[in-house]
């Protein structure tokens, strides 16, 4: 294989970018963000490395969710802490279910460039390019707006840069103490059915802290109950971004993409003689690689080897988006193949991008069709032997109405009431805690048949 550099990635065929009509403007922004200070560290990225070894080996699980497109427009302490909220919600309903940890990792803090399936897009006859995500040009439909623009990422820098800030702070500051639990639920939530049922769990955590707090295990004096780790991700779309923020870790020598501390490479992207799996194959963080129904087993073991040479447990998430109709025909092939050749992979379900529709003139996504997918993962891995480890979500902790179904029955009519996203359809804080309570059932469920298996035997 060819040696590999930061910038060897420019030397092979892409997709998926824009093109700038000011080279030079280009090259300086690049410039500029390559002497900015990393918005992650190196470090972090090893600890959530070793933490998806652990879902490897089927001893924790990843949360991973978060904006289909962050914007500058609704960027706010506000936003950032709904969604932080409902994150430790979820994360909180399936610990609590699996009996194990679970990983929590944003699309957060960098999810700014979006893949697109055409070039432009045409309204009344007119024909400009399409919106790529804030990171290269504007939502708005005019001829200004929509041209890339590479001072845009400057912007997408410091956003990251500001947002990674107030997760730190919530993370670490006292918000994601337990003992908070009770207050975490969100205004427009609380009367859903799914308030209930958090109701009583967080009522079962205030009576465990208090029984651990009768024998002396205080909060204050450990602080895996007061804190937690929250790690960012997206997907590494603007290559050039992703090079200016690529960085060699004093401590061990490697390249380490700062911009983030997982990355991942998409459907349409991942081209094995293209240019994004070539940029992805040599930093060390943990990366992820979408898996859709063009996926072919051969092809699925070609981007393993090239991306985890090493067969390094928690370096490579495979994230499954087929559709709820699709899954039992192509997961099962694919997980034979990784379990034949003894590859060591995270398995994550993706539930959302298989299932976009149109309806009454907005995209959205039936949650019935979300849940299938879910359901499907589940059982064809139980059925494989393997394990179903991971969730990724397209979510908001706001009261958004962009997929129909959930607990309140969101119909096509609701979808115009709140719709608000700059991309694809979201599920709503309501309708994300309804999808942890499932999750959290399924592996209890699996958890509970494994050691009736192990006792039997």
């Amino acid at each position: 294989m060819e040696r590999w550099s930061p910038e060897s990635w420019r030397s092979k065929p892409i997709v998926q970018v824009p093109t700038y009509k000011d080279e030079a403007a280009l090259a300086e922004v690049e410039r500029q963000i390559s002497g900015f200070p990393p918005l992650v560290f190196a470090g972090e990225a090893r600890k959530l490395k070793n933490e998806l070894a652990k879902v490897c080996e089927g001893e924790a699980f990843l949360l991973q969710g978060g904006d289909c497109a962050e914007s500058f427009a609704e960027h706010s302490a506000d936003n950032i802490r709904d969604f932080f909220r409902v994150f430790l919600q979820m994360a909180v309903v399936m610990t609590f279910g699996a009996s194990m940890p679970v990983v929590k990792l944003g699309r957060i803090a960098g999810q700014f460039a979006k893949p697109r399936s055409a070039p432009s897009e045409t309204i009344d006859g007119v024909a400009l390019p399409s919106y790529r995500g804030d990171i290269v040009n504007d939502i708005e439909f005019n001829a200004q707006a929509r041209e890339p623009d590479p001072r845009r990422q400057l912007m997408s820098y410091r956003q990251s840069a500001a947002t990674l800030n107030l997760l730190r702070a919530f993370a670490t500051g006292g918000y994601a103490n337990l003992e908070n639990a009770h207050r975490w639920m969100l205004g427009f939530v609380q009367d859903s059915p799914q308030s209930d049922r958090y109701a009583k769990l967080a009522d079962h955590i205030t009576e465990t802290l208090g029984f651990m707090r009768a024998i002396g295990l205080d909060p204050e004096h450990h602080p895996e109950l007061r804190q937690t780790d929250i790690y960012t991700s997206h997907e590494a779309l603007l290559l050039g971004y992703e090079q200016a923020l690529t960085r060699v870790d004093s401590t061990s020598g490697e390249y380490y993409a700062t911009s983030g501390h997982f990355l991942w490479i998409g459907d349409r992207t991942r081209q094995p003689d293209h240019a994004h799996v070539e940029y992805m194959r040599g930093i060390k963080n943990p990366i992820g690689l979408k898996c859709g129904p063009s996926t072919t087993p051969d092809g699925l073991l070609r981007l393993i080897d090239m991306l985890n040479p090493a067969n390094e447990p928690g370096r490579l998430t495979l994230i499954s988006r087929f559709g709820a109709d699709k899954v039992g025909d192509h997961l099962p092939a694919l997980i034979r193949a990784v379990q034949r050749e003894g590859r060591k992979v995270v398995w994550s379900c993706d539930p959302m991008h298989g299932n976009t529709i149109t309806a009454s003139g907005y995209k959205t996504r039936p949650f019935d069709k979300v849940v299938q997918e879910i359901r499907s993962f589940f059982d064809v891995h139980r059925a494989e032997g393997s394990y179903a480890g991971g969730i990724h979500l397209e979510m908001t902790g706001n009261n958004v109405t962009e997929c129909t179904g959930g607990a309140r029955a969101l119909s096509e009519a609701d979808l115009r009431s709140r719709y608000m996203t700059y991309c694809d359809p979201r599920l709503n804080a309501e309708q994300a805690i309804e999808v942890a309570f499932l999750v959290a059932e399924k592996l209890k469920r699996d958890r509970l048949a494994s050691s009736s298996a192990n006792a039997a035997e």
